[in-house]
């Protein structure tokens, strides 16, 4: 394995809290930086959103492996000249406080880079910062709701929170991507460049098929459950022991195999009402009644059975407990406080994979950085 990674030598200054910015530097600790986590003396406020890790925060653990901690109380001077002479030296500085917060404290993108022109920042918002809601506060499921995300998402009947903080985490990969271009682009140009990312764009972009089809086609899609709104048959069936199994099918060559091997039935492939998905759609309650029926007959082994045969995509739904004892899930040991947690892995592979992740920082627990020499260095005209 090699022992090198890709940013080895990248230095990250984080002024961060809760989810998005840290999941995002915590991807470039993974690939070698050197990441300084800047809190308030209190801590990230995602270390007490729960205590379930041997009483370490699961959000904390799952995103600040590898990190230091500098504790930093932005109010005084002499912490905001310590933050000042750790941003001198980053080459990435990344920051999610309340919209205006970081230009207010003297730490605003454009300010930085142009003190430090080869510096990279990364501003993590809300809304943006511009038009009319820009200063609103955002929280994740706040904008699962503002961006029209729960309004395409679960069953009808109460709205339902997405299970996952899907907003702050694809932010977060989307301030991830746009940090390691702009790595790219500076070995190019030799400029740092600003990076802005927000939670509410992140949903919108996630949004981009059922706002296309309200906005050009028939209209947007209901909440239909484990159903999908736009393919059929894409959802889950009850077998005769009572478990329930969710399959799909994608294409006409899958049809006419699910047919002949899983319905017994070849000629409803060219049944009229079922031949192409837009009819299977239009006829959808008439066609899961059909394949009900027949897994209502099967058992959940028989029916695998049947798919497997067929080359069906299917899956079980599994509970979380289900997933701990998956046997495809990769997992890859923690230290929390001198005891082994098992961590589901990175979702890619790579040749600089470390056998296990580092611990999570105490908090200011490498607060005896260097006091910065004198003033910090002044803006450029």
């Amino acid at each position: 394995m090699d022992s090198s990674k890709p940013l080895d030598g990248i230095f990250v200054v984080a002024l961060e809290q809760a989810v998005a910015a840290p999941f995002c530097s915590s991807r470039l600790a993974d690939a070698g930086a050197r990441v300084v986590k800047v809190e308030r003396p209190s801590g990230d406020f995602a270390r007490g959103y729960d205590r379930a890790v041997f009483g370490e925060s699961s959000y904390f653990v799952w995103i600040n492996r590898g990190k230091e901690s500098v504790a930093l109380d932005l109010t005084r001077e002499a912490d905001k000249a310590r933050l000042h002479a750790l941003v001198a030296e980053a080459d990435v500085f990344i920051q999610n406080l309340a919209p205006g917060a970081a230009a207010r404290l003297g730490f605003g993108s454009e300010v930085l880079r142009a003190r430090f022109p080869r510096l990279i920042t990364c501003d993590i918002s809300g809304y943006g910062e511009s038009g009319p809601l820009h200063q609103l506060k955002a929280y994740d499921l706040l904008v699962q709701a503002e961006s029209g995300l729960v309004a395409v998402s679960g069953a009808p009947g109460p709205w339902g929170r997405i299970g996952v903080s899907i907003c702050d985490i694809t932010a977060g990969m989307n301030a991830l991507i746009g940090v390691q271009q702009a790595l790219l682009q500076r070995e190019r140009t030799g400029r740092g460049s600003g990076v802005k990312v927000s939670l509410f764009d992140s949903a919108s972009e996630l949004m981009a098929v059922p706002y296309l089809q309200a906005r050009y086609g028939a209209g947007a899609p209901d909440r239909v459950g484990l159903k999908h709104p736009s393919i059929a048959p894409y959802g889950s069936f009850v077998c005769s022991d009572g478990r329930e199994i969710v399959l799909s099918i994608q294409n006409e060559r899958e049809w006419e195999n699910f047919c002949r091997a899983v319905l017994g039935d070849a000629a409803l492939a060219t049944d009229a009402r079922f031949a192409g998905n837009s009819a299977r759609t239009a006829n959808r309650e008439v066609l899961e009644e059909i394949i009900q029926q027949v897994f209502g007959r099967l058992s959940y082994a028989e029916a695998v059975d049947r798919l497997t045969e067929a080359q069906t995509a299917y899956g079980a739904i599994n509970s979380v407990h289900d997933l701990i004892a998956h046997p495809q899930l990769r997992t890859r040991p923690m230290d929390v406080h001198g005891r082994t947690v098992e961590v589901p892995a990175q979702p890619y592979v790579t040749e600089w994979d470390d056998p296990q992740f580092p611990p999570v920082p105490a908090i200011d627990a490498h607060g005896r950085l260097p006091e910065p020499e004198g003033p910090p260095a002044k803006v450029a005209a």
